[in-house]
């Protein structure tokens, strides 16, 4: 095998819960009276949540405080936990799951590597509550995406050197954290366009060949 472990993003990798952030993020914005769209929500792809409202409040005519900014993105957390209740194991595809599987019985070790803070939870409403290895994600980490540092815990808590695990990631910013992390990367979806993996994927299911 090339590799000892391949190591996921969650969000737009495994699943797709950006309509839920979307919904959760223009639920403030609106409150704040702040322009908010999709493409400023896809400039949220794999970045942590204040980094996501900082970036949101380029269109605020105002100041805000450090407290209001905690209070802004706790309350966003708390809209958006409230729809990831709408998830299910349907919205894991039969593409992700079947792949899953013939990956681990190659004898890979898996794990997630996400800068979300409630990558448990999404997995649980998946059913893959207890199916990872390991889970690195934003409960554990101090830099986000593009610091290399939830993929190189990932690598750690699974016990296997950086270049010997595999990232799939969907989004510019994990792209970068793979590289700076000396990790091999397989990009997918809206990533394939960056340039920057090591192997581009058309489906999921691609990551079968990739590795055997």
């Amino acid at each position: 095998m090339k590799y000892q472990a391949v190591i996921f993003d969650l969000d737009g990798v495994i699943c797709h819960t950006d309509k839920y952030h979307y919904q959760a993020w223009k639920e403030i914005a609106d409150e704040l009276g702040i322009e908010f769209n999709e493409m400023i929500n896809n400039r949220l792809r794999g970045v942590s949540r204040m980094e996501s409202f900082e970036i949101i409040l380029e269109k605020y005519n105002g100041e805000m405080s450090e407290e209001e900014k905690i209070h802004y993105t706790t309350k966003k957390n708390e809209v958006y936990k409230k729809l990831l209740k709408n998830m299910s194991e349907k919205d894991l595809t039969a593409e992700v799951k079947s792949t899953l599987e013939g990956l681990r019985e190659y004898g890979l070790k898996l794990a997630i590597g996400s800068s979300s803070k409630n990558a448990g939870f999404i997995l649980e409403r998946l059913g893959l509550g207890n199916f990872f290895d390991a889970v690195s994600d934003g409960n554990n980490i101090t830099n986000s995406k593009p610091d290399p540092e939830v993929f190189l815990k990932a690598a750690e808590f699974v016990g296997e050197k950086p270049e010997d695990c595999l990232v799939v990631e969907d989004a510019k910013a994990g792209l970068e954290a793979a590289i700076a992390g000396k990790m091999d990367c397989a990009a997918i979806g809206d990533a394939v366009a960056c340039g920057m993996g090591t192997y581009n994927l058309k489906s999921f299911a691609d990551l079968l060949e990739v590795v055997s």
